[in-house]
């Protein structure tokens, strides 16, 4: 017999009657699951196919429930018949509200405001045209108006403030960003001409109804150096002030959040900074921009804080890699050469307040995922504002094929932008297309943190506990109806769209399209709504 098949042998018959992986896995039962693992109180299932549906979520944490618009396609018909459903917090159906969106409508964007949820839908045949549904879930009724903008051609952003939406839009020349005014109980609107930039902008905004206020936070550069303008406006889009806040040297704002405008004890601004290169991020800066923190008729004194600075930002590197890294840049100083240009992008949430009077900021670092082929394909991000990388959308050998997240760094700040501590989600299998936030946060009633995200039937998570280092590859399924995923009596075959939202209190909603597998019995396929609560 051959040497190689004697020595073999032995090792294939041990492999059968153990059996493979897969089937070793099925003995030993479902792994266990972690420690602090949440509790999925509630599920829903809507029976639609994908192919022939669109579902579009909004929470509304001040009445603890949810509203789905729900398309369905008519058949034998190319109609899509709409729907509002509002389901309470134990995820039972409330109400239900039809919805007649002429034809020529798809939807665009979907906010809310208090117990108001807000529908945008654009016209595929005239430019500019939008029509808006707002749905009031107390009354349980629906209020539509449709608006001839014209100009516009992308809405890129939508937010409401005291009844009126604030719309960031793209301009049909594709070289300005603006703001459009909608009022969806007069059916007026208006284009703010005080927010009016050219492309690449970074726009950030917050508006508060008890205030009536609305901040924005524009970005402008010269392709060298770039600062950021801060524009303040009423309810109804008018000006009340505007201020610029940029570093001195080589240093470049390039991104930034301002504190909710109900809070009127702190006025913080947090963002991202660059080394020369507007594109890529050095670190992050803040600074308190009352006026009794810097003085008349001052600067607003910035603080800087470079990525090597952090506790762990590196946190997705192997230790290895770190210790080189902060070893290479210990020489560096002790030599007196500029630092390390970093070149990361991020994503930046809004401040979220801390009941100790602070702010916590996440921010999502991302790079372009790019495929490769011998083909001319599109190769530039879908959202038209996004496109900046590169000079053209068009190559033979580059596809883009979305935004990778490599982590998520969360920091916490206190009331006059000092940088208290900071951590890191490490991430697995996060991309999407559209360049949006993917990982969430709630806060937890002993003050720690949760950041989670849907990787398709597996929900993802890490407790943070400010600076202290704990897993990151805490992860627990998606229960099916029965509750019987675990048993392996039925099984989840497919996830599609899976998205989660924070909801009210410590508790995630999970949504998305789900194909059901079980063992007696056909496939169902369904939407799924389950309820996370830590």
């Amino acid at each position: 017999m051959d040497m190689k098949l004697r020595y073999f042998l032995p090792l294939l018959s041990l492999w059968l009657l153990a059996g493979p992986p897969a089937l070793r896995a099925q003995k030993r039962g479902p792994a266990p699951p972690p420690p602090n693992a949440p509790v999925q109180a509630a599920r829903t299932e809507l029976p639609l196919d994908q192919s022939a549906s669109e579902v579009h979520v909004q929470t509304l944490p001040a009445d603890s429930t949810v509203v789905l618009l729900v398309g369905r396609e008519r058949p034998l018909s190319s109609k899509t018949v709409f729907a509002f459903q509002q389901y309470d917090h134990a995820l039972r159906l409330r109400q239900e509200s039809a919805l007649e969106v002429p034809d020529e409508f798809d939807f665009t964007r979907m906010c809310a405001e208090g117990s108001t949820v807000y529908a945008m839908f654009s016209s595929r045949s005239t430019t500019g045209r939008l029509w808006v549904a707002a749905y009031n879930g107390r009354l349980g009724q629906v209020r539509t108006q449709q608006y001839e903008t014209r100009l516009s051609r992308e809405v890129v952003e939508l937010k409401a403030l005291d009844g009126r939406l604030f719309a960031t839009v793209l301009l049909t020349d594709k070289l300005h960003v603006t703001a459009l005014l909608l009022d969806v109980a007069t059916g007026q609107m208006q284009y703010l001409s005080s927010i009016y930039e050219p492309l690449p902008t970074q726009l950030s905004f917050v508006a508060n109804a008890a205030t009536r206020r609305a901040e924005y936070v524009l970005s402008q550069t010269n392709g060298r150096k770039s600062r950021l303008l801060l524009k303040s406006l009423t309810d109804r889009g008018q000006l009340v002030s505007s201020e610029f806040v940029q570093a001195e040297s080589d240093r470049s704002l390039i991104t930034a959040q301002l504190t909710p405008p109900q809070d009127t004890a702190a006025r913080l601004l947090m963002g991202t900074y660059s080394l020369r290169d507007p594109n890529y991020a050095q670190g992050l800066f803040a600074t308190d921009l009352r006026p009794a923190a810097r003085g008349a008729g001052a600067k607003p004194p910035l603080r800087f804080y470079d990525f090597l600075r952090l506790k762990h930002f590196f946190d997705y590197l192997k230790p290895s890699r770190q210790a080189r890294l902060r070893l290479r840049t210990e020489r560096r100083v002790a030599r007196a050469v500029p630092p390390l240009r970093w070149h990361y992008r991020l994503l930046l949430h809004e401040l979220l307040p801390q009941a100790d009077g602070g702010y916590v900021l996440v921010a999502e670092v991302y790079y372009p995922h790019y495929r490769y082929n011998s083909y001319g394909s599109y190769s530039g991000p879908f959202n038209s504002i996004g496109n900046q990388y590169g000079s053209s959308a068009y190559g033979n050998s580059r596809v883009f094929d979305g935004y990778q997240t490599t982590h998520a760094l969360v920091c916490g700040f206190d009331r006059a932008g000092t940088l208290l501590w900071d951590n890191t989600f490490v991430v697995e299998n996060l991309r999407r297309y559209e360049l949006e936030e993917a990982v969430r946060l709630q806060t937890l009633p002993d003050g720690r943190l949760v950041l989670a995200y849907l990787d398709e039937e597996k929900l993802r998570y890490k407790l943070v506990n400010r600076a202290e280092s704990s897993p990151n590859d805490h992860q627990v399924l998606i229960q099916t109806g029965s509750g019987a995923t675990e048993s392996g009596a039925e099984r989840i075959a497919d996830t599609s769209q899976a998205d989660l939202l924070p909801w009210f209190g410590s508790r995630f909603v999970a949504v998305g399209y789900q194909r059901v597998r079980t063992e007696r019995g056909k496939d169902r396929e369904v939407f799924f709504l389950n309820s996370i609560v830590f």
